[in-house]
């Protein structure tokens, strides 16, 4: 049994001209760049266009409720967590997932170290650590008992917990990205998938800032 901690990998999909040949045209355009010039064409204000005038133009199109503007960029965030933050994440449909499959990945194989990997929760009553040791070693051992007997890991996996460590990408457009965090980072959210949340939060508000400072300063994160 291999015990690991909760991760975020984050990745900004930078926007790239391409001419008609399909060759990129030069640099990557930073997400606050690309939403003002895919914003401003509603307006035809192209011309307004400065070097420091995307956050501010950005902002108003958050706080008018102009939103659809903000769908023009993606991002996708890999999360280290178990099968119950995982099922949870999920539920936000305007979004494409690949997750870890336990119908093709067997354990009970070298690559996996032949053992299974668990998030341990963060339990705060004395001794819930232990039974929930005590209780995954049991799963583990049953779980190996089945694969050895020749039970294939989409069937082995039957009795594996919750607690399983998975990994799984998400990948949203920044609008999208904000109603998550506005679910996952308030203090009625789980604490598990709040923690990861507020972590990956805390990454988007310093790219984004246009976007996300607000959300962060309204979960605690930038209180000194």
């Amino acid at each position: 049994m291999n015990v690991v901690e909760p991760q975020v990998e984050i990745w900004f999909h930078l926007p790239q001209k391409v001419d008609g040949n399909g060759e990129f045209e030069g640099d990557p355009a930073h997400p606050e760049i690309f939403l003002e010039k895919a914003g401003r064409l509603c307006y035809k204000s192209e011309d307004k266009i400065t070097p420091v005038s995307a956050a501010a133009f950005i902002h108003m199109l958050d706080r008018r409720g102009h939103r659809a503007m903000l769908e023009h960029c993606v991002a996708s965030v890999k999360f280290i967590c178990d099968r119950g933050v995982s099922h949870e994440l999920v539920r936000h449909r305007i979004a494409s997932y690949a997750q870890e499959s336990t119908r093709y990945c067997s354990y009970n194989k070298d690559k996996f170290g032949n053992q299974i990997a668990v998030i341990e929760p963060p339990f705060v009553k004395e001794g819930s650590n232990q039974i929930w040791r005590e209780t995954v070693q049991v799963i583990e051992d049953a779980y190996m008992r089945l694969t050895d007997a020749g039970e294939a890991a989409q069937l082995a996996r039957s009795v594996l917990p919750i607690s399983l460590k998975t990994e799984i990408w998400a990948t949203m457009n920044l609008r999208e990205w904000q109603h998550v965090f506005g679910l996952r980072c308030a203090t009625g959210a789980h604490p598990q998938i709040r923690a990861l949340m507020l972590k990956t939060l805390d990454v988007f508000q310093v790219v984004v800032p246009s976007m996300f400072l607000e959300l962060a300063d309204r979960f605690g994160l930038n209180k000194k």
